[in-house]
């Protein structure tokens, strides 16, 4: 979850990108702006890090991003002179969602054991589409082994949790209530 600092960021964001009209190109920059920093435990660390200048960590997040939008860039320059550069992947985060809400996409986050079939796909889109009312529906993927079974939909702020390891634990509850 994005904490309120880089939620702002990614508004201001939004904003300017749609006044560029070019808030489609960021947002994929923000798909890779994200996708980069959470797939590397190294740079999270860089960028939280007290010991490393800001002006390297400019250096190193321009050359890292150097195909990105201008748009982009600047953030990066402002979350720097800000001393707020360990925002970045959260702000990244933010813009995602405040992007796909404004098209209408709902994201659907599913939880599963193992990952999901494209049979299990389609199906849990419909649902989804059904719940929602909206047909714009993307669907990210989670395994979490420790559910070990079933699945966990979250939409928005719905959850409906069908894992095994929560009708076992309903069951745990329901032994322990009875002794």
């Amino acid at each position: 979850m994005s904490s309120r600092a880089a939620i702002r960021y990614a508004k201001a964001v939004l904003e300017q990108a749609n006044q560029g009209n070019i808030a489609n190109v960021v947002f994929d920059d923000m798909q890779s702006v994200y996708a980069t920093i959470e797939g590397s435990k190294e740079l999270r660390s860089v960028l939280k890090s007290p010991v490393v200048k800001a002006e390297d960590k400019k250096e190193a997040l321009v050359k890292i991003f150097e195909n990105n939008s201008e748009v982009t860039k600047g953030l990066i320059q402002i979350l720097t002179t800000n001393k707020r550069i360990n925002l970045l992947g959260g702000v990244a985060e933010s813009y995602i969602s405040l992007y796909n809400e404004s098209q209408g996409v709902k994201v659907a986050n599913v939880t599963t054991a193992v990952a999901l079939s494209s049979e299990l796909e389609t199906e849990v889109l419909a649902k989804v589409k059904q719940l929602t009312g909206s047909s714009q529906v993307t669907i990210h993927n989670t395994i979490d082994e420790s559910i070990l079974g079933g699945f966990i939909l979250r939409v928005g702020d719905l959850q409906y949790d069908a894992s095994i390891a929560n009708k076992l634990g309903k069951i745990k509850r329901e032994f322990s209530k009875s002794l």
